[in-house]
């Protein structure tokens, strides 16, 4: 089962990371796949309530590749995460299939509420570097979170969200694929709707030039 999953975290790297040259080198040299490895064995012991030794493998993670995941976390196959350092994933967060979280990224809660307090990552999920996602909702299947986005409420599937509180910028958007792994050239909303109110001046003006045109006449 672990050798499984192993190989298609491995894959996973190997088709979204571009400078991956191999297998031998993703499995010695990639920070995330190290941190997913000690995740599989911490989760094991988390689940047969051998909590002691299951933090001890999260911290001893948390110290080779800067990397934090809580014991507890459930994490599913083919995640990628890229370079990774600040990466912090609670106890009660979600990551499914095929997800790619860039460096920096928090998984967090808010409050001190027992039970379910993190996000919840469907199959698909980008996460740009730097973003924070807040509290025990979910991020659609095939969402993309924009670079320092902070998100605080649910996302639909197939939408991109930016900004800080971060707001859907476009929705029924492809699929996370190779070709669509660019988490900084998304639309920024605060200058979507400046354009928009330039527009709408530029339109006002032309029709004061017309009112007062039609006056003289």
């Amino acid at each position: 089962m672990l050798l499984s999953g192993l190989r298609q975290d491995i894959k996973a790297i190997k088709e979204r990371a571009p400078a991956a040259r191999n297998a031998i080198e993703v499995l010695l040299l990639y920070s995330g796949l190290h941190a997913l490895i000690f995740h599989r064995f911490a989760h094991w012991f988390y689940r047969r309530r051998m909590f002691f030794i299951a933090r001890l493998l999260s911290q001893l993670s948390r110290f080779f590749t800067g990397i934090e995941i809580h014991p507890g976390a459930k994490i599913g196959r083919g995640v990628f995460i890229d370079h990774g350092s600040g990466v912090v994933i609670g106890e009660t967060a979600e990551v499914g299939d095929n997800c790619t979280i860039y460096q920096g990224v928090t998984l967090g809660g808010t409050g001190k509420d027992k039970g379910k307090r993190h996000p919840t990552l469907e199959e698909g999920v980008m996460v740009g570097s730097g973003a924070k996602i807040l509290g025990p909702f979910t991020v659609g299947a095939g969402a993309k979170i924009a670079a320092n986005a902070v998100v605080l409420e649910p996302i639909e599937p197939d939408c991109t969200v930016a900004g800080v509180p971060a707001r859907v910028v476009r929705k029924g958007g492809a699929r996370l694929s190779n070709e669509c792994m660019d988490h900084v050239h998304i639309p920024d909303p605060v200058a979507q709707e400046l354009c928009k109110l330039l527009q709408r001046i530029q339109e006002l003006e032309e029709k004061i030039t017309q009112l007062e045109g039609g006056q003289q006449a």
